[in-house]
């Protein structure tokens, strides 16, 4: 005889036997439950409050249009709040507010870095963008929330107040501070190239005086002058020929007074004549080796000319940055650009935040029923008795013949019989899990040996071979 054994019997198969192991195991449903509801409560009591205070900043818009006069503050008003942020939220800040307010005073273990953490955690910045204008998204914030939530009422306020003053004064210091960078940028540029325009002119008049040359188109000029200069030349020829001729129509031999002034006032105008050929002639010569030796000298001038005109040119569009920088910072200092502005103060908050207490305990008291639950089924689980006779015929298919109610002994003391139960509930708490280790053992044979058995029924098939007769 082959002795087959299931699983152990199982606790809950209906709502019957779910609702009986309510009622069996209700002292301890009830003892967990009451405990760990009264451990929630203290816990979430023992949490500190929080109070969280508001202060809200608006961002005005330039008083003066970037159209009229364009800001030297490049950047979105979002990208430049992060910044502030990260300003606020930096370690050396953090710590100066901390001592300002003796914000952690009352918890003397903490270290400093603890306190940043908690500093930072209990600080909330966020940003309203403003309204589009257009389908793209020019990253404007119209208005600037900080939330700051610590133990006290009065923490919290100045927290946020303090946060609140200082990211203004940082916004207008960052302002003028760019305005004033960049102002100085181009009042820089602007005289490094004056110093070099300066310099370079100083070196082109050095040049010219070395190589004789007065003004600038010296090829030009000398090519004009050589041509009149040639002009002048035919002009004086000229004038010598016609002389001439006349003073050969003159008598040479005649005596007569008026033949002979005329004759001397004609050798006069031909050696005058003569002089300024002469004169003519050399300085057609001088222009002339001057032309010759002009093109390395032109070259040269060109390139001075061109590097003048590009500091020339440089200078304009630095100039006119320049005028535009002062007109920025004039507008900083004087506050009609981007500014900050209290919308809303920060109020003394009058009552916690959060309701993280209410919340705790809820949830103790939640996950303790679901304990007192599942530590109910798991001792009906490793102590398997079968309680009824639905649940004898269930699990081993027996019908009882009778059922023979449970036996109750006479009641002993109220509290003799309080002190047992919760002595039986303390030595169950203590053996769970030995018993829940049993159970699983009890699980592991009874599976193995069930398998055992199916195997050891199986029929065995045997295999002949066939008889085979001969014919006679």
């Amino acid at each position: 005889m082959v002795e087959e054994l299931g699983p152990p019997l199982g606790p809950i198969h209906s709502f019957d036997d779910f609702f009986d192991l309510l009622w069996r195991r209700r002292l301890i449903i009830a003892f967990v439950t009451m405990i760990g509801s009264v451990a929630s409560i203290l816990f979430a009591l023992s949490q500190p409050l929080s109070y969280a205070s508001i202060e809200v900043i608006q961002i005005e818009r330039p008083t003066v249009t970037d159209e009229l006069a364009p800001t030297t503050v490049a950047g979105s008003s979002a990208r430049r709040l992060q910044l502030i942020q990260q300003r606020l939220t930096a370690r050396d800040t953090i710590v100066e507010v901390i001592e300002k307010f003796g914000l952690y005073d009352h918890l003397p273990a903490l270290s400093e870095a603890e306190q940043i953490t908690l500093f930072r955690e209990s600080l909330t910045i966020e940003g309203v963008a403003a309204a589009r204008e257009g389908a793209v998204d020019d990253g404007t914030i119209a208005a600037l929330s900080i939330r700051a939530e610590f133990s006290t009422p009065e923490h919290a306020q100045a927290v946020a107040h303090e946060l609140a003053t200082r990211t203004i004064a940082l916004s207008a210091a960052a302002r003028q501070e760019k305005s004033l960078a960049a102002l100085d940028f181009f009042q820089q540029e602007e005289a490094a190239l004056e110093q070099a325009i300066t310099s370079l002119e100083e070196e082109v008049a050095l040049f010219r005086s070395q190589n004789a040359i007065s003004t600038t188109g010296r090829i030009e000029v000398q090519q004009s002058e050589l041509a009149a200069l040639n002009d002048a030349i035919l002009t004086v020829e000229r004038s010598k020929i016609a002389l001439e001729r006349e003073l050969g129509l003159i008598d040479q031999t005649s005596v007569r007074p008026a033949t002979q002034r005329r004759q001397d006032e004609l050798n006069r105008q031909l050696l005058v004549l003569e002089e300024q050929r002469v004169y003519l002639n050399q300085r057609l010569a001088e222009v002339r080796d001057a032309l010759s030796a002009s093109p390395e000298v032109e070259s040269r001038i060109n390139i001075f000319e061109r590097r003048l005109e590009q500091y020339q040119n440089e200078l304009d569009v630095i100039s006119s940055h320049r005028r535009d920088a002062e007109v920025g910072f004039r507008l900083e200092q004087n506050r009609q650009s981007e500014t900050m502005s209290l919308l809303e103060k920060a109020t003394l908050p009058e009552d916690p935040v959060g309701g993280a207490r209410k919340k705790i305990a809820i949830a103790g008291g939640l996950a303790s029923v679901m304990l007192a639950f599942a530590i109910a089924a798991v001792l009906d689980m490793c102590r398997p008795v079968i309680r009824s006779s639905a649940q004898m015929q269930r699990e081993l298919g027996i019908v009882p013949a009778m059922s023979i109610p449970a036996f109750k002994p006479k009641r002993k003391g109220l509290f003799k019989q309080l002190f047992l139960r919760v002595f039986d509930l303390i030595v169950d708490i203590l053996l769970l899990p030995s018993r829940l280790l049993s159970w699983v053992w009890r699980v592991t044979v009874g599976s193995i040996r069930a398998v055992g058995s199916v195997r050891r029924n199986l029929p065995k098939v045997s295999i002949r071979s066939p008889i085979v007769t001969k014919p006679s």
